[in-house]
């Protein structure tokens, strides 16, 4: 029973004294080490006072008397500088490694079968590395390289080895330019995974799951032979009880678990990457890993693809209507359509007139016009393989789970942009990409437009348009421009259908196409100069208007007077006060800090002033007091510096 009274007397101390220490230290450091040294120092406080209370002085007291004063004084100054020894061996830890850095004992416990499945994961990936031959650009501050074709195959094969999500990570690096060579954009285009279907009883398990009865019940009729199956879902036609005849596509019960498993891994090695390698930091592999988690999650998410269907109506252009009745977040219904895609109707388009495929190839550039420079919600994928001639002759767009948004500002700009190339005009051109996408400080606008002329030039000669995206991007990737991805999706979608239009009509003249739908468009609310969109403008800043005169007369009377004078507000954002005043607290900790430790240091060596005890002057006890003062706010400092926090 005493040793139990003990054990808890123990186990109290230690937790005060961890909770002094943490509040010392003014950081949230973990409990589980600042525990571990609480009892070691509740441990070591007694042997240690017992020798050291004799070594300064301090006799066995019985009763109260000024010698016993004296040695409480110096028992609590000895207890508080084992307490501020802990807080100088929690700072030390959080400078090596931070709270956080490594799990604590529970979350070590329940995490280890998934780091486990995470470092197979992890081996299988570097072995695949390997065995493409990519293995060397893991090693810190090894650049890309020259982009040469056989780099981009072996990058393409081990995103295929790698399967669903980095099969996905590399059909959205196909749509980033701005970002990769030509040479890996056209290998990464040509990405895709042969996956088997899944058996028909798992498909009507999912079903049922998400709809809350059997395909059987729902349907009239349901095909269990998949008439498509991908990666992450597969399609199944059926009939609705009214008669009507759709398709079913229905994700794959595991692809979430394995795309949040694999996703994990993706975050993981892009945040190694840009802190290891030079090229991770150049492309900044984690904002692109983030954005294209956020795409895959709604990917994931079918509820996203059906508004996408609502949203992308396109006149002319059929676009499949869905039944949200039947449709779920990993089920979604929708009609079927009766037709080929244009990459595999060869066949269909020969015994089509010219007239015919001519004005099919109007009508879908005009739609994707439409989307991007008036709706604003765009197909971002429109190959070949997602746009279908109907059996009566017209087109539907197919696989809405790949949509780019852009704002209104953004889709005038880029209507500027493409009204400039169409006349020629590289200082319009110029301005409107300046517009549209993130121009550096120190931007040489002149040398910019004389690349963008010559550009423009060599596209009115005939470039093909997918050829002028590249090199238009990679003439701003060299002057420094940053490219949002909804505007390299928007960039990429343009690119993407001049080849599917091609199929339509092999003889196309984009531009003149696209001249001649321009007064469409404008018509259809595009806010160009000349629209009302520039009525718009004005007034909404009528008011702002009205002011300036007044304002340019003030400026004017001031300039004259001599009075004219400029006010900067170098801290106006609340970020950069809260930065001033972090900046500010710990330079004061460290004055104090050092303040403190040169009088300690004065007074522990003054040999002046009345004895506390036998050995200890009482100057020496108000040294060595301020030095404990001191170690604890030099601590508090350091913790500060390490950890990056605001006091």
């Amino acid at each position: 029973m005493a040793t139990l009274g003990v054990l808890i007397s123990a186990a109290i101390n230690a937790l005060i004294i961890g909770w002094l220490a943490r509040r010392l230290l003014g950081t949230p450091v973990g409990w589980p080490r600042t525990l571990v040294l609480s009892l070691i120092v509740n441990a070591a406080t007694a042997p240690l006072l017992t020798w050291a209370l004799p070594e300064l002085g301090v006799g066995q007291v019985v009763e109260w008397s000024p010698a016993a004063g004296a040695a409480l004084l110096v028992i609590t100054l000895f207890g508080a500088w084992m307490i501020a020894i802990e807080v100088g061996l929690l700072a030390i830890g959080e400078a090596i490694v931070p709270t956080g850095t490594l799990p604590g004992p529970v979350e070590l416990v329940r995490s280890t079968p998934q780091r486990w499945r995470r470092s197979r994961r992890y081996l299988t990936i570097l072995r695949i590395l390997a065995r493409r031959g990519l293995g060397r650009y893991l090693r810190p501050g090894v650049r890309a390289g020259e982009a040469d074709a056989r780099t981009a195959r072996a990058l393409r094969d081990a995103l295929a080895d790698g399967g669903v999500t980095f099969v996905k990570l590399g059909q959205m690096l196909a749509t980033r330019p701005d970002l990769l060579p030509a040479v890996y954009i056209r290998e990464l285009s040509t990405l895709h995974s042969d996956v088997p279907p899944e058996p028909a009883e798992r498909v009507r398990t999912m079903i049922e799951q998400e709809l809350g009865a059997s395909p059987d019940e729902l349907f009239a009729d349901f095909d269990d032979e998949p008439l498509a199956a991908a990666s992450v879902g597969q399609v199944h036609r059926a009939t609705l009880p009214g008669g009507e005849a759709v398709v079913v596509k229905v994700q794959r019960p595991a692809a979430r678990a394995t795309v949040t498993a694999d996703l994990d891994i993706v975050n993981r090695l892009a945040h190694l990457a840009e802190r290891r390698t030079a090229w991770g930091r150049s492309l900044g592999t984690v904002d692109l890993a983030a954005g294209f988690a956020r795409s895959l999650d709604e990917e994931l998410d079918y509820r996203v693809e059906l508004r996408n269907l609502v949203a992308c109506g396109a006149g002319s252009i059929v676009v499949p209507r869905p039944h949200p009745a039947f449709s779920s977040a990993r089920v979604l219904t929708m009609d079927a359509l009766d037709g080929v895609p244009l990459s595999r109707a060869a066949a269909e388009l020969d015994a089509l007139d010219t007239e015919t495929r001519r004005r099919l190839a109007e009508e879908l550039l005009l739609a994707v016009l439409q989307q991007l420079l008036v709706t604003g919600i765009f197909h971002a994928d429109l190959h070949g393989g997602n746009v279908m001639l109907l059996r009566d002759e017209r087109l539907a767009l197919l696989d809405f789970g790949s949509v780019g948004r852009i704002d209104a500002t953004a889709r005038t700009s880029l209507a500027l942009l493409l009204l400039a190339l169409d006349r020629q005009d590289g200082a319009a051109a110029t301005s409107a990409l300046c517009d549209l996408l993130i121009p550096p400080s120190g931007l040489d606008e002149r040398a910019l437009e004389r690349e963008v002329a010559e550009l423009i030039m060599r596209f009115a000669g005939g470039l093909p348009l997918n050829d002028m995206i590249v090199d238009l991007f990679d003439a701003v990737i060299r002057h420094g421009l940053r490219v949002p991805g909804q505007i390299a999706a928007a960039f990429r979608a343009l690119g993407a259908v001049e080849g599917t239009l091609r199929l339509l009509d092999p003889h196309l003249d984009l531009v003149v196409l696209a001249r001649t739908l321009t007064p469409q468009l404008t018509s259809d609310g595009l806010a160009l100069p000349g629209s009302d969109g520039v009525k718009d403008l004005i007034a909404a800043n009528l008011p702002a208007l009205q002011r300036l005169p007044r304002r340019l007369v003030g400026i004017a009377e001031r300039l004259e007077a001599g009075t004219l004078a400029v006010r900067v507000n170098s801290f106006g954002e609340a970020g950069e006060r809260r930065f001033l005043t972090g900046l500010l607290h710990q330079v004061v900790l460290v004055v104090l800090a050092a303040t403190a430790a040169a009088c300690g240091v004065a007074l522990t060596l003054s040999e002046l002033g009345p004895q506390l005890t036998p050995v200890l002057r009482l100057s020496t006890f108000g040294g060595l007091t301020l030095l404990l003062f001191a170690f604890v706010l030099g601590c508090r400092a350091l913790v500060l510096v390490f950890r990056g926090r605001e006091p």
